[in-house]
């Protein structure tokens, strides 16, 4: 186990942790994914518990963070999916743009959108205990988004996800999901855990309904974008809830 831990993290993060960890360790542990929110969601959540200065601007520097201890892999694979969305055509086409190594109006427009709402949501959410508590909560629930479409997206060709996805089990939900339940007993208002609950319930199910609608199937972008979504839109519920 210490070696599938060490496996997620150098797959989700840059921290320099040895040499490589069996990549195969991983994969057949993928409900390990909320693990490293904690660690990528309490290294970011730092900037307010050290750094006294305004809520935006710590907003920045926690998700310029985030994007930094990730090396901005799951950024890529949303802006990747973003093109993929924005292609005309047939699923082929859908496809080809989904997976070249262009960044297109598409992908710049979503990776935009979505990072900027992250932005905003984190700097309105006033204190840093709430906030503190928003940033890992986004994280954990981002990569717990990810092992869903782990487990339930059936892959369109072979690649990294379709290994995921092979060694994937039905009942990694379990696990998945009691390694989330700590992040949802951080002191966040009640309202605010419930709306973060409902978005962990309908955007990887939209996401994945969407990826098999444009693409045939999931991929390893479309699992990037998942989790970069679901944290977006976790903040975005936490910030009305706090503010209302």
């Amino acid at each position: 186990m210490i070696q599938a831990i060490r496996a997620l993290l150098q797959f989700t993060t840059i921290l320099p942790l040895g040499s490589p960890a069996p990549f195969e360790s991983f994969a057949r542990n993928t409900w390990l994914y909320p693990l490293a929110g904690y660690i990528t969601g309490g290294i970011a959540s730092l900037v307010f518990i050290i750094l006294p200065a305004p809520p935006l601007l710590q907003a920045v520097l926690a998700m310029g963070i985030v994007i930094l201890v990730t090396g901005g892999n799951h950024l890529d694979g949303l802006l990747d999916f973003g093109d993929g969305l924005m292609a005309h055509g047939s699923t082929e086409k859908r496809i080809a743009a989904l997976t070249d190594r262009q960044i297109g109006t598409g992908g710049v427009a979503i990776g935009m959108m979505i990072t900027l709402l992250s932005i905003v949501s984190l700097g309105s959410i006033k204190g840093a205990v709430l906030a503190v508590s928003a940033i890992i909560l986004a994280e954990t629930g981002a990569k717990w988004g990810m092992a869903v479409l782990t487990i339930t997206g059936k892959p369109f060709h072979e690649g990294l996800h379709a290994t995921f996805y092979g060694y994937a089990k039905s009942w990694f939900f379990i696990p998945a999901t009691l390694l989330l339940i700590p992040a949802f007993l951080l002191p966040l208002p009640y309202m605010a855990r419930m709306c973060a609950a409902v978005v962990l319930v309908l955007f990887p199910l939209c996401i994945r309904i969407l990826a098999v609608r444009f693409f045939d199937g999931v991929n390893g972008d479309v699992t990037g974008a998942t989790g970069e979504i679901c944290r977006s839109a976790i903040l975005a519920a936490t910030a009305c809830c706090v503010w209302v």
